[in-house]
């Protein structure tokens, strides 16, 4: 038995220091005095007296270390909990009624010819947790505003149906067209929160693990930034999170809590489902994951609450006299705690209570069923209710629920505790029949034993579908459901793009700059302007946005308490309660965060938000791209800026740095609108359609990406003819070629353009070659175009083919085709099948490094030297050059040497 200093090493207490003692006699008098409580009154009155003296020490401002946890027990007592205000019998009838059409579903779901799977024991073990929210806590939108935010887990899906369907908001066509989302359309239920594919049901997709956490956090502070600002009314709304224990092993799960703690996050609570299990063992076998995650949400700053145990574990705690109980408790590893939820009540009694005989003599008058039956506290509906109860009252710190509960509570032996139960997904006849028995559900033995169990439901006027009814309609309607109450904005005119379109003149800028520029005459505009929502990872000045500082400033809900160290400057950093820049630090996870909150504040709270996310181009679509599958699942809207981008261009940074993949990674998102801008007047074009295309009339669910540059370049104005058709669906003809005699075609995207202007002068002057260059804006829309103009011929023979647009565009150009970027080739190669001609792309295939810029890309061999040579090699294929000018250009350009080129431009981080 483990006591004293030799107690587990998992509870992390005391007070220890190392300050030297200055008067050890004093200090000897309080040491017995200690002694001498414990040897009279007990350990317990002793412990009492100990936290009294730390609270009152506190009060006196003396310094002392924090518990980082605490005993394994509830933390909030017995005495304290408030009164439970439900009927707790009709809430656990229908409690059993979910429980069972959940299980059900999942069970259906795997009959022979389907099999699609499901998960039943993680609803099973937070079935309670979330029953008591719909019943006392979660607000609804039927208010007017956006109700409370419940990031649901996403595993526990079945359950959340289970209970529409109890309130006929699902029908029984429905729960059997689970994971059937297209064979059985439009009765198809998604196999997890899936606003993109249920966008009446759904708010927010979070089975992709540390997703829900991070969003949750964000979202909270999303709403405060809203009423802040005067945009929504959000002081009602509260956000929960249900969230797994072993889920809080991804790292974004835990590593956005200082920020929630930071900014007195008291909207936001977290309710972690501890059933002591990941998906396929124990979260921490020799551990204690509880224990674990209150020192860790604690040194975060967290308001942590405790649910560990059920009320029959009362009258034994209030035994505990000397500790006993509490330190059995303390010093159980979690790995024997889901033993026992699998064992009989004798073996209980025999390895908890046997290897004390004052543990024994506490079970004495109990039977081995009653030990059995000593639960869990996220199982007890009145603890629940005081939890939750408690984090709703508490102010100036976001609040956990620690609740501690058995993984497929309920489904039986096969079932409860088990390592495999996150993989089962099928009830034989016997587990249906003791799930039954012990949820008490009127279903006889026939009906279990002929085909698919059948689901349960007590009738429509029976009391307790009245009761769920009445209890959503005092909270406000019915969860989860998302609506989309915004309006469309009235959007600038052509004068707000005005600037744009006139280029840079003598001036060089950056495409980012000019983006930045374009921005800011946006911001200007008295309907939209304070819509726009900035953020960027602790990189404003890298984008020249510094600009915005002293007329948007930054959001901080506590202002600037401090003098700016840049406060003479014209451009100096400056805080605001109501500033409209998120600042979110190095964190690209949470700033893909905020724009995943902001973005989709149109139907969270029926505000339109634009944010617009500026970001170092390698650390979006790589690091953080399943955020952005969240966003598009979100239906989220926005800009988002992938700064520094292409392969080549961001000088000196290096390997990781280098981005030539992200608009192909960007490809595979069905969510995202990408361009790859060449100039500020392209920009003009596709913001604007931006806009239009996701806050105007008829808005789509979707979110732009533009990749930028920092490589500073002359910016011509906007052609008086210019295709600005081509530039929104991806290609255009930019420059016609007026000299030479040999036709040939370059198509180039972004900082590549410039290179291609080059290429087509030289190809004039000294090889006769007639060049025309195109930009290509997009080289995903163009792809995307074409696929869906080859489905349509291939699903409608009898009409006539349609042509996709680059190949409608390009018809009439003669070849060949050269494309260059400063992508890797993977990029401009998704279009090549339906160009009309012979189609060579150059590329930045492979690892970035750091050089000068002409070196990078004449090692790539994609500068404008490389580009002619590979028109002339195309041309020479086709028999219209002679071979040998291939030999002749290598030489005359030394494209085999990259100390031979131009350096280039250097510098220009915007």
């Amino acid at each position: 038995m483990a006591s004293g200093s030799d107690r587990n090493p998992i509870i992390i207490g005391g007070l220890p220091s190392q300050v030297p003692d200055f008067d050890p006699e004093e200090t000897q008098e309080w040491l017995d005095s200690l002694d001498a409580a414990v040897d009279e009154r007990g350990r317990e009155r002793a412990r009492y007296l100990m936290l009294r003296l730390i609270e009152r020490a506190r009060e006196k401002r003396v310094a002392v270390p924090e518990m980082r946890s605490t005993d394994y027990v509830n933390t909030i007592a017995t005495k304290d909990e408030p009164f439970f205000p439900g009927n707790e019998e009709i809430e656990r009838k229908v409690l059993n009624a979910t429980r069972w059409n959940a299980a059900v579903m999942v069970s259906r779901a795997q009959r022979p010819g389907i099999g699609v799977g499901g998960h039943i024991a993680t609803f099973a073990s937070s079935a309670s947790l979330y029953d008591v929210g719909f019943n006392h806590f979660f607000r609804g939108k039927d208010g007017g505003d956006g109700g409370d935010q419940i990031f649901f887990q996403g595993h526990a899906s079945p359950g959340i149906y289970a209970r529409a369907f109890l309130l006929d908001r699902l029908s029984e066509q429905n729960l059997d067209s689970f994971r059937q989302e297209k064979s059985k359309a439009p009765y198809g239920l998604s196999s997890y929160p899936h606003p993109r594919l249920m966008p009446d049901f759904w708010e927010f997709p979070t089975v992709s693990m540390g997703l829900g956490p991070l969003g949750a956090i964000y979202q909270a502070r999303m709403n405060r930034y809203m009423e802040a600002r005067g945009i929504a009314d959000t002081s009602k709304s509260h956000v929960w999170a249900f969230l797994g224990d072993g889920e809080m092993d991804e790292p974004e799960s835990l590593g956005q809590l200082s920020i929630a703690a930071r900014e007195g996050l008291d909207n936001l609570t977290f309710v972690v489902n501890c059933n002591l299990q990941r998906l396929d063992g124990p979260v921490r076998g020799n551990g204690k994951v509880m224990q674990e995650l209150e020192s860790q949400f604690r040194g975060a700053g967290w308001n942590v609450i405790k649910l560990v145990w059920d009320r029959s574990w009362d009258p034994l705690l209030a035994q505990d006299r000397d500790g006993i109980l509490v330190n059995k408790l303390n010093s159980t590893p979690d790995g024997q705690f889901q033993t026992y939820a699998t064992e009989t009540g004798a073996y209980i009694r025999d390895h908890f209570f046997g290897d004390d005989h004052r543990l024994r003599k506490m079970v004495e008058g109990m039977t081995d069923d009653q030990i059995l039956h000593l639960g869990r506290g996220g199982h007890d509906h009145k603890k629940i209710y005081a939890a939750y109860a408690a984090a709703k009252a508490h102010k100036g710190q976001p609040t956990v629920i620690l609740a501690q509960t058995v993984k497929g509570w309920t489904l039986g032996p096969n079932f409860e505790g088990r390592n495999a139960t996150h993989q089962m997904k099928k009830l034989t006849v016997e587990d249906l029949k003791r799930f039954r028995d012990r949820l008490h559900i009127p279903i006889a033995d026939k009906e279990l034993e002929s085909g698919l169990p059948p689901y349960y439901h007590p009738g429509r006027d029976s009391e307790e579908i009245q009761y769920m009814h009445d209890r959503r309609n005092a909270l406000g309607g019915y969860v989860p459901t998302r609506v989309d109450r915004s309006k469309p904005l009235a959007l600038p005119d052509d004068k707000a793009y005005a600037s744009a379109k006139k280029g840079s003149g003598q001036q060089s800028i950056a495409t980012t700059m000019a983006f930045v520029r374009i921005l800011k005459d946006l911001m200007r505009d008295k309907e939209i302007g304070k819509r726009f929502v900035l953020i960027a990872p602790d990189e404003y000045r890298t984008f020249g946005m510094d600009a915005f500082f002293p007329s948007a400033k930054i959001y901080n809900p506590l202002g600037q308490q401090y003098e700016s160290v840049d406060r003479e400057l014209l451009l100096a950093y400056k805080e605001s309660p109501t500033g409209q820049m998120l600042h979110d630090g190095i964190s690209e996870a949470g700033c893909t965060a905020s724009l995943i909150a902001a973005g989709s504040a149109y139907a969270t709270h029926g505000e339109p938000l634009i944010p617009v996310y500026v970001f170092y181009s390698m650390f979006g679509f790589q690091r953080t791209g399943d955020q952005f599958w969240q966003m598009a699942d979100q239906l989220s809207r926005g800009f988002v800026l992938g700064a520094t981008a292409g392969r080549t261009t961001l000088t000196g940074e290096g390997l990781q740095h280098a981005d030539g993949h992200s608009q192909l990674l960007a490809s595979t998102n069905p969510g995202v609108v990408s361009y790859d801008p060449a100039f500020g007047f392209e920009m003009a074009h596709i913001v604007k359609d931006g806009l239009r295309r996701m806050y105007g009339e008829n808005a789509e669910d979707v979110f732009y990406y533009l990749t930028v540059y920092n490589e500073p370049i002359q910016h011509p104005a906007e052609p008086a003819d210019v295709d600005a058709d081509g530039i929104l669906k991806g290609l255009y003809r930019f420059s016609q070629g007026e000299k030479g005699a040999i036709p040939a075609q370059i198509l180039a995207s972004g900082v590549a353009v410039p290179w291609a202007i080059e290429a087509q002068k030289i190809l004039a002057e000294e090889w006769d070659v007639k060049a025309d260059v195109w930009s290509a804006t997009s080289w995903n829309e163009l792809r995307k175009d074409a696929i869906e103009t080859e489905e349509h011929n291939l699903l409608h023979p009898e009409e006539e083919l349609r042509v996709p647009y680059v190949t409608q565009k390009l018809q009439g150009a003669e070849g060949p085709f050269v494309a260059v970027s400063d992508w890797m080739r993977a990029v401009p190669d998704q279009i090549s099948r339906w160009v009309p001609g012979a189609y060579q792309s150059l590329g930045a295939d492979g690892f970035g490094f750091a050089d000068t810029r002409g070196a990078a890309r004449r090692f790539f061999h994609i500068d404008a030297q490389s580009i002619v040579l590979a028109v002339l090699t195309e041309l020479a294929k086709q028999g219209k050059v002679d071979r040998s000018a291939l030999k002749q250009a290598v030489d005359r350009y030394q494209l085999l040497d990259v100390t031979a080129a131009d350096p280039g431009a250097a510098g220009g981080d915007a």
